[in-house]
């Protein structure tokens, strides 16, 4: 019940949604970086959206699929292939047992992301599954694939019934709602930062109106940008602060740095600007030497962008609760420590609360359970909570976006 690594392609490691509340700890966030590709693959692929995928760089792996599963490939196109049969993304796919998956030519973006079904079973470290690829931790042993590597999977699909699933998935109405889906921008949506003002203004205009180049010094640690020299009104010295994926900040030479998922968790150059969080995925399917601007617009307007995504997010969950049933009707055990009633939870949007026979669960967030007994709450959405007590609360639910000052 594994994924063997054939050839590790350019740079493939898996990454999940994180590491959160640790940044005051020097703890990096990390995580993928194109949530929204990330998320619509795990939700394609029947899993939650906390799930591990394997986060892949221009040049895809190959990879012999051991026990059959269901995967989703979303993100960018690198058509990806099946034992010789086209991959299309954004669908559900089922691989049988000594498939190849291979990954050619990229037609278009940077990133890919492959979901099983179950999930990989990698360890977590400090809640997250991510690949800190300078820190050699998470992931699968804290670094990138390479050829030989055993990747061990938590579900496995039994091979009978194999072709009736398929048939039953590709017949699937599958609607994407327009805003996850990654049309082209000329420009990337941005507030002013928190040190807008020592700017010069003709650099502000140069700023929101002149293109910049990504320079080939850019990784996931952040974009370094090739363009008008942005100057501020006099040399200043500043506290170093948190920092947040897409800040934009300055360095003395007056090229800007657009911050991303491996960002360092503080910094002390002046703030420019913040990219709209809805925007990040397009920066983050952008290569070097790519051309890249930016559009002013205010923090009510990057907000009310983000709760319409995180909308179209829960309602797509709600429009896959089909898939979920067929293959949960047809998956096997799952072999992975969350399976355990006594793991620690995974995040859920949503909550609900239904009393059990000696007590009462509850799923909120992480999910805490309270009493003897067990307690199931279901809502009107998805997301698992499960909770640690006396006694074991699910909840199932779906709530409107939250407004995360982090995620503007």
């Amino acid at each position: 019940m594994s994924l063997t690594v054939l050839a590790p392609g350019l740079l493939s490691s898996f990454q999940d949604l994180g590491r959160h509340g640790l940044q005051h700890l020097g703890v990096p966030v990390g995580g993928a970086m194109d949530e929204r590709a990330h998320r619509l693959a795990n939700l394609l692929a029947g899993n939650a959206e906390s799930d591990a995928t394997l986060e892949i760089t221009l040049l895809g792996p190959r990879l012999r699929v051991d026990a059959p599963c269901c995967l989703a490939v979303c993100g960018a196109n690198l058509q990806a292939t099946l034992d010789g049969r086209p991959v299309p993304n954004n669908r559900p796919i089922i691989a049988r047992a000594g498939e190849t998956l291979k990954f050619g030519a990229r037609q278009q973006g940077a990133r890919a992301y492959l979901a099983v079904h179950g999930g990989f079973a990698l360890a977590p470290v400090l809640g997250s599954r991510s690949t800190n690829l300078r820190g050699h931790y998470g992931g699968y042993q804290g670094r990138a694939l390479a050829a030989g590597d055993v990747v061990p999977l938590c579900r496995e699909l039994p091979d009978t019934g194999l072709e009736e699933l398929a048939r039953e998935l590709w017949n699937l109405r599958i609607y994407l709602p327009s805003n996850l889906g990654m049309p082209a921008r000329p420009r990337l949506r941005a507030l002013r930062g928190g040190h807008a003002a020592l700017f010069k203004a003709e650099t502000l205009r140069d700023f929101y109106s002149a293109p910049f180049r990504i320079s080939p010094q850019s990784e996931r640690m952040g974009y370094r940008l090739q363009g008008p020299r942005l100057e501020l009104q006099r040399p200043q010295q500043l506290l170093s602060e948190a920092t947040c994926f897409g800040t934009v900040q300055v360095p003395a030479d007056g090229q800007p740095i657009v911050l991303m998922a491996d960002r360092q968790t503080t910094g002390g150059y002046p703030k420019i600007a913040q990219v709209a969080t809805v925007d990040l995925p397009l920066l983050a399917q952008s290569l070097p030497g790519d051309s890249v601007g930016f559009e002013e617009i205010d923090i009510d307007a990057a907000q009310r962008l983000d709760a319409q995504r995180e909308t179209a997010f829960a309602r797509l969950s709600q429009a896959l609760a089909p898939l979920r049933e067929l293959l949960g009707a047809h998956a096997g055990a799952d072999t992975s420590a969350d399976a355990d009633i006594n793991a620690p939870a995974k995040a859920v949007t949503g909550s609900a609360t239904r009393a059990g026979d000696n007590g009462t669960g509850t799923g909120t967030g992480t999910g805490t359970g309270t009493g003897n007994g067990t307690g199931n709450g279901t809502g009107n959405g998805n997301g698992n909570g499960n909770g640690n007590g006396n006694g074991n609360g699910n909840g199932n639910g779906s709530e409107p976006a939250r407004l995360d000052p982090d995620r503007i």
